[in-house]
């Protein structure tokens, strides 16, 4: 079911795996209500947030499509701990096994993340490090069409799943992100949670072509990362999750080892930038299973923007906010 002889061969198992569980996982979601109320909340993870029922199943699914693939450790964002998988395994692997639940209800695109890394004999020890230790990472995206979009370190490949057969077949040559775009993703409702860099990079697309970038934008905000990430790699710009001033968001809300790190990694290959807003993302390392981090990817000469937006000198953020900005905090 995985793209035969393009997958390295020690992850041609695991590959199989997971695209075997997406395939089924297409089936139930395009039946929507038919299949149960896959939207319904059942609980919380460790992290206070919401599950929905599609979360749980999707988790549970792909765990247990795992043993015998050569995943010696299981980590999930729907999971307070490491699992062990096979004791002998060579590899392991970091999913978030739905991303975007909170649209299931509404039928928007939503997906499944996943990271490979190297295994280490301590199950946290193994996704406690630096994001350049991925050898694959990729996403599924649940859409019109089903996708798959994977590197295994050498650009990116996109697979669509053809619902004659159950099988991802592969689509076009390797994925590069379009130079030119003008479109941003942010959600704009938190702006006077944001910091001063953020808030001036965004006034200055916000004044269009009379403005400092000389042209006008679009906005897009579609709450589902796989779905942001694919639009962007698809067509360029720019996505923006940054830490804010509210409590819980002081660095950033999505998770790095299940979320960031593998979108990093997809979107470096790809010919883009992903950082913090200041420093590169996989250069980072998580202190914890479940942290979180500001993320800032796209175009590279745009997410370069913000960076250079967050180096400069505290007085001149202010001086630049203080002459463009369109709103006030």
């Amino acid at each position: 079911m995985a793209p035969a002889g393009l997958v390295p061969a020690q992850l041609e198992a695991p590959m199989q795996a997971l695209c075997r569980v997406a395939s089924e996982l297409a089936l139930t979601i395009a039946r929507g209500p038919l299949g149960g109320a896959l939207g319904a909340e059942v609980g919380s993870n460790t992290d206070g947030d919401n599950q929905k029922a599609l979360d749980v199943m999707a988790d549970e699914a792909f765990a247990a499509a795992l043993p015998g693939t050569g995943v010696r450790w299981y980590a999930s964002e729907e999971r307070d701990t490491v699992e062990p998988i096979d004791p002998d395994g060579q590899l392991a692997l970091a999913i978030d096994p739905l991303d975007g639940s909170s649209n299931i209800d509404v039928n928007v695109s939503i997906g499944t993340i996943f990271s490979i890394r190297p295994a280490q004999d301590g199950a946290e020890e193994s996704f406690l490090r630096s994001g350049r230790e991925q050898i694959a990472a990729g996403y599924f995206v649940y859409g019109p069409m089903t996708a798959l979009v994977v590197t295994f370190g050498d650009g990116v490949l996109t697979f669509v799943r053809d619902p004659k057969d159950g099988l991802f077949h592969q689509s076009g040559g390797k994925l590069t992100i379009p130079e030119q775009s003008s479109e941003f993703a942010i959600n704009a409702s938190n702006y006077r949670h944001w910091s001063k860099p953020v808030r001036a990079y965004i006034d200055d697309c916000l004044q269009g072509d009379e403005g400092p970038r000389a042209k006008n934008f679009n906005m897009r905000w579609v709450a589902s990362l796989v779905a942001e990430t694919h639009r962007i790699l698809s067509r360029g710009g720019i996505f923006l999750y940054p830490s804010d001033g509210r409590p819980g968001y002081e660095h950033g809300r999505l998770r790095m080892v299940y979320e960031c790190a593998p979108i990093a990694m997809l979107v470096e290959q790809a010919g883009g930038r992903a950082t913090t807003g200041r420093d590169p993302l996989l250069d980072q390392s998580p202190n914890q299973l479940h942290a979180r981090t500001p993320l800032v990817f796209g175009t590279p000469d745009k997410v370069d923007r913000v960076t250079a937006y967050h180096d400069l000198p505290e007085q001149e953020v202010s001086a630049l906010f203080g002459k463009r900005g369109l709103f006030r905090a």
